[in-house]
C-alpha cells in the first residue's frame, strides 16, 4: 500500500510542482508521476537529514507537510531535469 500513496504522491506533488515552475516542461503524466515520485524521495531525504543529521533514503507521508516536502523536492526534480535536458542555443 506505500507504493501506491507514493504514486498518488508523486501525481499530486509532480502536478503541483510543475504548475509553480516557471517554463515548459515535456513528459506528460507519466513525466510527471516519475518526478514526483523523485521529488518526494529528494525532499524526504532532504528532510530527514536537515532533522537528524544523516543521509536516509526517505519518502514523507500522505500530509500536508508530506505534500508541502514532496513539492520541494519535486521543484528540486524539475529543475535537474531542465538542466539536463536543455539544449544549447547555437
Amino acid at each position: 500500500m506505500n507504493i501506491l500513496a507514493w504514486i498518488v504522491l508523486g501525481l499530486i506533488a509532480g502536478a503541483i510542482a510543475k504548475a509553480i515552475y516557471p517554463g515548459h516542461q515535456g513528459g506528460g503524466i507519466l513525466g510527471t508521476i516519475l518526478l514526483g515520485i523523485i521529488g518526494a524521495f529528494v525532499g524526504g531525504s532532504l528532510g530527514v537529514f536537515f532533522s537528524t543529521g544523516t543521509l536516509a533514503l526517505a519518502a514523507p507521508t500522505l500530509s500536508i507537510t508530506g505534500v508541502i516536502v514532496a513539492v520541494l523536492g519535486a521543484i528540486v526534480a524539475v529543475f535537474l531535469w531542465n538542466l539536463l535536458t536543455r539544449r544549447s542555443a547555437l
